[in-house]
């Protein structure tokens, strides 16, 4: 079911070439960003004319507006199963916690006195939040991304996830329950491309965000890198991903749980075992057989996602070689599941999230550990993070010198704008002090 990659004896390769070696999905932006350009344009045209027409096509739907009228979201927290609600209601106040402590706060320093440069943080003025509605609901996306931008202190939030034609052409009634509980009223019937291009045009209903966060598939991500430039964007989100580090220590029974836990997901979701122990890899190959037959989508998701080429059992000689492996792939949820478990994870240069021990798989991750589960995939955990406050915050400097730090300076500006060719640059500081640079003091 699953495949081997056997490291073990030669030296690991360093950089691209050991990356070259570790399964990865294949998910070719590339290729749809010219199938969403039309799509996007449309939507910036014809606005909600486009939306609707779209709806009809891409999800079964005839739209009478986009716009998901109050009433809905009301009716559908109060016809929320009440044990869902709890559940949301405690996710919700975990991911509270730990986000409400990320906020920075103003820092001024003093370089020299009369002159300071402070740094203020200002949260955008606008998000576009998505939710995906395909083989799955997602409510926790909403709480992932709504509770981040509302810590942050952004005053005008929407959201949007695709009509369904089981609902009346509304959004899965589990995510309006959510937004309702969230306090995000402003939410549209859009999916895919057409959301993220109604987010960075703005139609007659929606005005234009600032930002648009939030996972989805390949036509979200090209859609994102559509419109990078015109608008902030958090990610393009690629499959989902685990990668999972263990030693004989492990219980093979959770291990493979966890792998089937991510590949549920997507038929390209990612699964990922690098251990030092062949029986440990033996002893979950053939626990994920039973476990497989077991729960549900094992045919059009779990089953091509562990036998796909973005999922193996990676053998390597140790631990040490075995971090290498995982920093090199830099897994959007990295489990260390090892002997001294949370020493190994401190080593861990490049994940989007690390699960230590046996009792942090990443299910908890995905709904209540507080922590943020919009998580960097593709190996761009080995150079960005997972949504968070800051993803919603600008860092401002604010430069206050007065007439004598200035010219104790002047001298040094001058000099470097004439190093670099630059002299109206230092004729700015020179015409400040009547066109003589004031000598250092």
């Amino acid at each position: 079911m699953i495949s081997r990659i056997d490291l073990r004896g030669d030296a690991l390769p360093e950089g691209p070439a050991l990356r070259d070696l570790l399964p990865r999905a294949d998910f070719d932006v590339s290729a749809a960003l010219e199938k969403v350009r039309p799509i996007c344009e449309a939507v910036h045209h014809r606005g909600d004319a486009a939306l609707i027409d779209f709806a009809e096509k891409f999800d079964g739907v005839k739209l009478d507006q986009v716009r998901v009228p109050a009433a809905a979201l009301t009716r559908a927290l109060e016809e929320l199963d009440p044990a869902v609600r709890a559940a949301l209601e405690e996710s919700i106040r975990r991911a509270r916690l730990v986000h409400r402590e990320q906020r920075r706060s103003t820092r001024t320093t003093q370089v020299v006195p009369g002159g300071t440069v402070t740094e203020k943080w200002v949260p955008v003025d606008r998000v576009g939040l998505y939710a995906p509605g395909g083989r799955s609901v997602y409510p926790s996306s909403v709480v992932m991304n709504a509770v981040p931008a509302q810590e942050a202190g952004v005053e005008s939030i929407a959201l949007a996830s695709p009509a369904q034609a089981d609902f009346g052409g509304l959004p899965h009634p589990t995510i309006l329950a959510a937004c309702a509980l969230l306090g995000v009223d402003e939410v549209y019937a859009a999916g895919g491309a057409t959301a993220v291009a109604m987010f960075a045009y703005g139609t007659e209903t929606c005005p234009p965000a600032n930002m648009v966060t939030g996972p989805g598939n390949i036509w979200v991500a090209a859609a994102k890198r559509y419109f990078t430039g015109r608008i902030g964007i958090d990610a393009e989100a690629g499959p989902t991903e685990i990668a999972i580090l263990a030693d004989s220590t492990a219980d093979p029974v959770h291990v493979a749980a966890d792998l089937i836990s991510q590949a549920e997901h997507d038929p390209l979701a990612a699964a990922v075992l690098v251990t030092d122990s062949a029986e440990l890899a033996e002893a979950v190959e053939k626990e994920l057989g039973p476990q497989v037959e077991a729960t549900k989508h094992v045919d059009d998701r779990i089953v091509p996602a562990l036998s796909g080429r973005q999922s193996a059992i990676v053998l390597v000689d140790g631990i040490d070689e075995g971090l290498r492996v995982v920093d090199a792939y830099g897994a959007e949820h990295l489990e260390i599941q090892t002997a001294d478990a949370a020493a190994v994870a401190d080593r861990v240069r490049n994940a989007g999230a690390i699960f230590v021990g046996p009792w942090a798989p990443v299910s908890l991750g995905d709904y209540a550990a507080g922590s943020n589960h919009v998580l960097p995939t593709g190996g761009c955990a080995c150079h960005s993070s997972g949504l968070s406050v800051q993803s919603f915050l600008r860092g401002i400097h604010v430069v206050d010198y007065t007439k004598d730090a200035l010219a104790e300076v002047a001298h040094h500006v001058v000099t470097l704008a004439e190093a670099e060719d630059l002299p109206a640059h230092g004729a700015a500081i020179k015409a400040r002090f009547g066109w003589k640079v004031p000598e250092s003091k």
